[in-house]
């Protein structure tokens, strides 16, 4: 399978869903995409099993602020930059791309980036959505080590952090990311390709195309925002809170449904209980778009339809819960959602 230009904004708009509103919007990165197709070709998106096991996979994305990735979209060296320094780590030829984080705006960086390097992107990532942590993540689940992780920005600056775990790899590139400006190109979590088989979420890129086109789930509710409110959490990071009513119409005059959210979506409940809860993903799409909503664009009166899906199994094991569940996000008293009985490996 390869994706060419005419696929590009279906696979944007997967992206956006899978975020749960948060990751950055897809839409930032979704022209980046479209200038490296149209110099360089379109992207073969190949299986890890494709590969031989033993070949090098660099899971790639964008780390820092959303808001300043979108004003810093980035040279078209700083892939190159990235492999480069990888591959000297490694002592041996990348052979594919992987998305970091196939939600928001990193699903078509990934895809960019490929391009630009002339390599496959893999039919996987490390995430199977979006999340805030660059930890929290499958390949961590795995027991995979996230170093040696490498760092650049399109002014060719370069950051290498090697012997911590991946908690502290969160906090040193927070760090580093205050030199950097608030935005760095990032390669971390490096594996094989048979790592990537049978540790990584399979499948993420053909699931996010898919879902472009309109192939995903009914959604839950559709009716307008009808109040939002902001406030500071109560989990372990204290992050920002956002508190959002739906209010139904049409079918679904007359229901009220309030969405939770941090970096992302994390619980829709009615009536106290739960739709759907973190890690299953949440978006709200806008009916006059078609495109999911990221958190902090949420305004009242916007119609939006709210759509559940499922996260990899993975995330739904006592590991998975206490890495990315609930409780990681200040909502301890909750239980997944319905939706952790399905999902992709």
């Amino acid at each position: 399978m390869h994706v060419d230009a005419g696929a590009l904004a279906d696979f944007a708009r997967g992206c956006a869903v899978l975020g749960s509103g948060g990751g950055g919007p897809a839409d930032v990165t979704l022209p980046i995409a479209g200038q490296a197709i149209e110099d360089c070709g379109p992207v073969r998106v190949a299986e890890p099993a494709e590969l031989p096991a033993d070949a090098l996979v660099m899971p790639v994305g964008l780390v820092g602020s959303p808001a300043v990735a979108a004003e810093r979209i980035g040279g078209r060296d700083e892939p190159a930059r990235l492999r480069a320094r990888f591959e000297s780590l490694h002592g041996t030829p990348v052979a594919a791309v992987m998305s970091s984080e196939i939600g928001g705006l990193n699903g078509c960086v990934a895809l960019a980036w490929a391009a630009r390097l002339g390599l496959p992107l893999l039919d996987a990532d490390s995430m199977g959505r979006a999340f805030p942590r660059m930890d929290q993540n499958v390949l961590e689940l795995a027991g995979l080590r996230p170093c040696p992780a490498v760092l650049v920005d399109e002014l060719g600056r370069t950051v290498v952090v090697d012997g911590v775990d991946g908690a502290h790899l969160e906090h040193f590139v927070r760090a580093a990311l205050d030199a950097f400006g608030g935005r760095a190109a990032s390669a971390d979590y490096p594996l094989t390709a048979g790592q990537a088989a049978r540790h990584a979420v399979t499948g993420s890129v053909t699931r996010a195309l898919a879902l472009g086109r309109g192939e995903g789930p009914e959604p839950l509710l559709t009716g307008k925002v009808s109040a939002v409110r902001r406030y500071s959490a109560q989990d372990a990071d204290g992050d920002d809170a956002t508190a959002v009513l739906l209010e139904g119409a049409g079918p679904d005059t007359g229901r009220l449904v309030l969405v939770e959210a941090r970096s992302e979506f994390v619980a829709a409940l009615e009536d106290g209980t739960p739709l759907a809860v973190v890690p299953d993903v949440i978006a709200l799409v806008d009916v006059a778009t078609g495109w999911a909503v990221p958190v902090e664009e949420v305004r009242y009166g916007l119609r939006v339809r709210l759509v559940t899906l499922p996260s990899a199994p993975v995330w739904y094991t006592p590991d998975g819960l206490r890495l990315a569940g609930p409780s990681a996000f200040g909502l301890p008293g909750l239980a997944p959602g319905r939706r952790s009985e399905g999902g992709t490996s």
